[in-house]
């Protein structure tokens, strides 16, 4: 029988573990984990006080998708499935602004943006600007694996997607009340320059979302996706850092990186790519390249990441204060949470 004491140590080691960051420090040549995989439904502001009932679907949102990529890798399938289906789920899911939950632009239209990297030799695809394609991410697959291109846009990208197989709908699909909503407020505030009409918690959770993954699978390779409806009440062709390789998105046989956040900024500091030459060139710490692009490169309200390396180990960090994240690796270590610690 334990002692009072016994289990009282047990407890407590319990709770250090439960207490642990949302990154993963990997010293000097750390074990490799046979599989890894991160995830992230967007960053910025989001309220604690935002409603439990509210709160308990995003985290079983970002579990169920968790479940989904972590499947595929345990059972050995590669970490561009497990990061393309990852995403597919979270496409689907209007809590997310990316497929079914994209936000509105000015002219009161879904416009889509997506990319896949394959680090395992530097391949990639994007798209941006897609009306008509269900799963935006699986069309940027598509660029990667069926095209000489790396890149589509707008109507050129649609004309790509009528030469592949890949679900399309119509642009009604994409519609949902709540972000239709933001836009009208967006529109109201632009209207009204001295305004007091203030942002809701809802639509500030939102300014900065998209969703992404990343993955190591069980032959070492390396792979990022990242999939966004942009910003609400975005203008006439603006594009985001997401479907620019190494700015949103970039994996190498390095590390695996995915960014949401202000895409401007996101964009003008190379952030993915960023990330991945300060991990290569200063020791292979994803711990500390990460804190060097969040806290150094970046300003605070910017934007937030999620990586994984070469050798299984993951990092998520923002600095806006939130970001709907969740990770685990093969070895059980898992992280999912919404706030900063």
């Amino acid at each position: 029988m334990r002692t009072l004491t016994t289990i009282f140590t047990y407890s407590f080691v319990l709770l250090l573990v439960a207490c642990q960051p949302t990154e993963q420090s990997n010293n000097t040549n750390p074990e490799t984990k046979e599989w890894s995989i991160a995830l992230h439904g967007g960053a910025g502001a989001v309220s604690k006080d935002m409603p439990e009932e509210r709160q308990q679907a995003y985290m079983e949102s970002l579990e169920e998708a968790l479940t989904i990529g972590a499947e595929i890798l345990e059972n050995g399938g590669s970490a561009l499935d497990a990061i393309e289906k990852t995403v597919n789920y979270l496409e689907d899911n209007e809590l997310y602004n990316a497929g079914k939950g994209a936000v509105f632009t000015s002219e009161g239209t879904n416009e889509l943006d997506a990319a896949i990297m394959d680090g395992s030799n530097l391949n990639a695809g994007a798209v941006t600007g897609v009306t008509t394609v269900k799963n935006p991410i699986s069309l940027a697959r598509k660029v990667m694996t069926e095209s000489r291109h790396v890149f589509f846009a707008a109507e050129g990208a649609e004309t790509f997607a009528d030469q592949v197989d890949v679900e399309r709908v119509d642009p009604e699909y994409f519609y949902t009340e709540s972000r239709y909503r933001s836009l009208q407020r967006a529109l109201e505030r632009e209207k009204q320059e001295s305004s007091n009409l203030l942002e809701t918690p809802e639509e500030k959770a939102w300014k900065y979302g998209t969703v992404g993954a990343v993955a190591k699978d069980k032959d070492g390779n390396l792979a990022a996706a990242t999939s966004t409806g942009g910003m609400t009440n975005k203008k006439f062709g603006r594009v985001g850092d997401v479907p620019i390789i190494g700015s949103g998105t970039y994996a190498n046989d390095q590390v695996a990186v995915s960014a949401t956040g202000w895409g401007e900024k996101i964009m003008l500091s190379v952030s993915a790519h960023t990330l991945a030459a300060h991990y290569k060139y200063e020791g292979n710490d994803l711990k500390a390249s990460m804190n060097y692009l969040v806290n150094e490169v970046l300003n605070p309200g910017d934007a937030g990441f999620i990586a994984v390396d070469k050798y299984g180990v993951f990092s998520m960090r923002t600095n806006t204060g939130s970001m709907f994240r969740a990770a685990i690796d093969s070895e059980g270590n898992k992280d999912v949470g919404i706030w900063e610690d």
